[in-house]
């Protein structure tokens, strides 16, 4: 299937809070929807969608501090996990980070249900706290350095 990955437009906000509550409880607390929400209505610079067939069916972004690039709020239909959304999302996210220069890491806070994504794509997981981000999610946080895996 072929994914378009394009900028947020404040307009995907309901489609993005969708894809969130699909999500919950499992890959999120209920706690956090709150924080996306704001998030998304602050109209983050870096955050972008995908689209499959016209839909919305995806989502995540980056932000950068000094040499580290922070991914944030990545997520996709959870009917649709397992079919290439998340590579895809993460490949736009670390493109741009490459593009925009002088970054040197990535990193993410997840939770221990996606770690093993991240870790295959090179992620080292540096830290973990059980229950970190709610009851039955450990907070997990890993680290790519961009040197050892630049195009």
């Amino acid at each position: 299937m072929n994914t378009h990955i394009r900028a947020y437009a404040p307009e995907d906000l309901p489609a993005c809070m969708a894809l969130f509550d699909g999500n919950m409880p499992r890959f999120f607390a209920p706690s956090e929807r709150p924080e996306f929400e704001e998030f998304l209505r602050a109209g983050p610079p870096g955050y972008v969608v995908a689209e499959r067939d016209g839909r919305l069916v995806a989502c995540g972004g980056w932000c950068a501090n000094g040499t580290d690039a922070r991914l944030c709020w990545g997520l996709a239909q959870r009917e649709l996990h397992g079919q290439g959304l998340g590579l895809a999302l993460l490949e736009a996210r670390l493109a741009a980070i490459r593009a925009a220069g002088g970054l040197q890491t990535v990193s993410i806070t997840t939770s221990q249900l996606s770690e093993g994504f991240f870790v295959k794509q090179g992620f080292e997981v540096v830290a973990r706290e059980a229950d970190g981000l709610a009851p039955g999610l450990d907070r997990v946080e890993a680290r790519l350095i961009l040197q050892e895996h630049s195009a």
